[in-house]
């Protein structure tokens, strides 16, 4: 079982944990009728969809669907958490997903997997590494750096874009070199 929610800076409905928390119950409710059962609960009780539920009430909810008994591993993955909003409000949008995480680690469900992806900013590091059994940094890794350079060099050596077939072997390189060494492992 699995579900899979990507924060997206460029959707603002794709970036807090009111957006996160909808989106992984129903992917968790699709193909099981106990799980179903307990998001139709919900809804009912918030008539019908009429009303909308607290993210208190959404957290326990998931609490509920992934606390069931006799369950199969289930995977949470967290893609871009970076891309969740740190600046406006108290909690901010990231500290409330960063506390989720917490709540859900502090579960101690041994068929429960959380996979979050993210650049290493500092308060999300902060925030994971006391609760991460196993952490992965790809950020300075030398496959990283030469899988985005390649990805550069083909976009900026391509027949496809017009105005670059022009350019000079030279300026192409410069781009290249420009934007791999500002790339920040993106």
């Amino acid at each position: 079982m699995m579900a899979y929610f990507y924060f997206d800076f460029r959707n603002a409905n794709k970036q807090h944990l009111n957006d996160l928390l909808p989106s992984f119950l129903i992917q968790l409710s699709a193909h099981s009728d106990p799980r179903y059962n307990i998001l139709l609960g919900l809804y009912r009780v918030h008539d019908s969809g009429e009303m909308q539920p607290s993210d208190t009430v959404l957290v326990k909810c998931l609490q509920e669907i992934l606390t069931l008994p006799d369950q199969r591993p289930i995977y949470l993955i967290m893609d871009a958490l970076d891309e969740c909003p740190n600046t406006s409000g108290l909690p901010s949008h990231r500290e409330q997903v960063l506390h989720l995480v917490e709540e859900l680690v502090d579960l101690r469900l041994p068929n429960l997997h959380i996979c979050i992806t993210s650049r290493p900013e500092f308060e999300i590091r902060e925030a994971l590494e006391p609760l991460a059994s196993f952490s992965v940094s790809l950020h300075d890794e030398s496959g990283q750096r030469a899988a985005i350079e390649e990805y550069i060099r083909s976009i900026v050596y391509s027949d496809s874009e017009r105005i670059m077939r022009r350019w000079k072997k030279e300026d192409k390189d410069l781009v290249i070199r420009t934007l791999c060494e500002r790339a920040d492992g993106m």
